[in-house]
């Protein structure tokens, strides 16, 4: 496996050089014509590919091609050279016919037979291989029969945070597991360790794969708790209702940037979003400028909030009620509005 993501690399990486050359030449290159000088003129020149999968190299000159794409649209930057120990991974598939994945052995075109700490049973057409901190994982998409859930509740508003993950309409607070910060004082001594090291050496690598396994962790316990959280929002509510963060914004405020950054806002809405298909549930976004932590969800009166206020006192009605529970019963009583509009 080592070796076909090497393998995938190198070619990734040549045909991003013959890009920018053909470029700088005054020629408009495309992934097509690459390929081919490639399959006819180059690969004959290195013996060592016949022993590797050639769906390997037709998946990397593809994925080149998609990056340029990304590049021309303005959704991605430019395809950069990949470099050996990062993100390597490569893509094969069985030449049309489709891959049978059942129980925990599996028996992989031109690879063969690798065992999973999991149980997997799906039907497939490609399946990708990367290394994250030193082990291999497979990943595939396959057909998902969505069931739709009886609901218990019509709308639920959801008010993110940074002491607390999420605070529910209902008055139910979700604790955020702040995994960043239970291992940041070992992840300091980890890399503090690691500073004198030789880069290259035996021992670097060994810290380095110290530090990722690490990271690792530390990122399967933030997607965990997501999980968990959107599972349950989608399983058992009609509506879900949440504010459209401006979450690049949020980062540029250096004093919470590390704790905004730990809570993973991103991930939450895109995991909220396919879940609420599949278990027939509706999302609803309220506009960013919506005043919700401002407004009082008894009255509806205005007022400025500092973040450092943490109960709302409305002085219109005398209702004294936490910040962010009033926070998400405004967006759930925001959502009839914002059906409304999209109506």
């Amino acid at each position: 496996m080592a070796q076909h993501a090497g393998y995938s690399r190198w070619c990734y990486n040549w045909g991003l050089s013959l890009w920018n050359v053909a470029y700088k030449a005054g020629y408009k290159p495309n992934i097509r014509i690459i390929r081919e000088v490639f399959t006819n003129h180059t690969k004959p020149l290195y013996p060592w590919m016949k022993n590797l999968s050639s769906k390997v190299y037709q998946y990397a000159f593809r994925n080149l091609g998609e990056a340029f794409k990304r590049f021309f649209k303005g959704l991605g930057k430019y395809p950069k050279f990949k470099k050996k120990g990062r993100s390597d991974s490569f893509t094969i598939d069985n030449s049309g016919k489709p891959i049978e994945l059942n129980g925990w052995s599996h028996k992989l075109p031109f690879i063969g037979w690798v065992k999973t700490y999991e149980p997997i049973e799906a039907r497939t057409k490609k399946i990708t291989i990367s290394r994250q901190a030193g082990d291999w994982y497979l990943s595939c998409s396959y057909e998902f029969n969505a069931t739709t859930t009886p609901k218990k509740t019509d709308v639920i508003g959801v008010d993110l945070g940074v002491k607390t993950l999420a605070t529910l309409s209902d008055g139910k607070v979700v604790t955020s597991v702040r995994s960043y910060r239970q291992f940041e004082a070992k992840l300091s001594r980890e890399q503090y360790l690691n500073r004198h090291k030789e880069v290259g050496s035996a021992n670097w690598k060994k810290a380095q794969q110290k530090i990722a396994r690490l990271l690792r962790k530390v990122a399967n316990i933030r997607k965990d708790a997501l999980h968990k959280l959107t599972t349950y929002l989608a399983k058992n509510h009609g509506r879900v209702s949440i504010e459209d963060l401006n979450v690049s914004g949020m980062l540029r405020n250096h004093k919470l940037a590390k704790s905004i950054a730990d809570q993973g806002f991103y991930e939450f809405r895109r995991q909220l979003e396919y879940k609420c298909e599949w278990y027939g549930s509706e999302l609803v976004v309220v506009d960013r400028f919506f005043p919700s932590s401002k407004t009082c969800s008894n009255c509806g009166h205005v007022q400025d909030m500092p973040l450092e206020l943490r109960t709302y006192y409305c002085p219109e009605c005398g209702l004294s009620i936490d910040r962010d529970l009033n926070a998400s019963i405004n967006l759930r009583d925001a959502v009839g509005s914002v059906v409304n509009a999209c109506g």
